[in-house]
């Protein structure tokens, strides 16, 4: 039997509630940035991921933590705005990727560019406190630093 967890020390809690509001506050800036260009959070978050790759839908639904079915739907919804097409991959002629067009990588630049909640605040750490913290957090998600 595996022994209960042990609780978590005052320093773990002040950091796991800081983590919680950077991630309220970035997330409430993504939609109110996304808005602006008449997109959904989730329209926004697949043509950001399509702007650095063209991926196949599975793929999407993988890195999103979704269903294909939900993102088949958002995919179509990018498609008819011309912001994402969807093509044959290379590898694979089986298989459609979805890709982000000329017009879907500008918004997507655009999106991230009027993202200021992370940006302002980073601005305040040294280059070696903002490499620091990249490193840390790669490595609570289990990335290579």
């Amino acid at each position: 039997m595996t022994p209960p967890p042990r609780p978590a020390d005052a320093l773990t809690l002040e950091v796991v509630d800081l983590i919680a509001t950077v991630v309220a506050r970035y997330h409430e800036e993504y939609e109110e940035a996304a808005a602006r260009h008449s997109l959904t959070g989730a329209q926004a978050r697949v043509l950001a991921l399509l702007a650095r790759e063209p991926l196949p839908m599975r793929k999407i639904a993988l890195k999103l933590k979704c269903e294909p079915s939900n993102i088949t739907g958002i995919v179509d919804r990018l498609e008819a705005r011309d912001l994402v097409e969807r093509r044959p991959d290379p590898d694979d002629r089986r298989v459609k990727l979805a890709a982000a067009t000329e017009e879907g990588r500008r918004t997507a630049a655009r999106l991230r560019e009027s993202l200021h909640f992370a940006r302002e605040p980073l601005a305040g750490l040294s280059e070696t406190e903002r490499a620091t913290l990249r490193d840390l957090l790669r490595r609570m998600l289990g990335e290579q630093a």
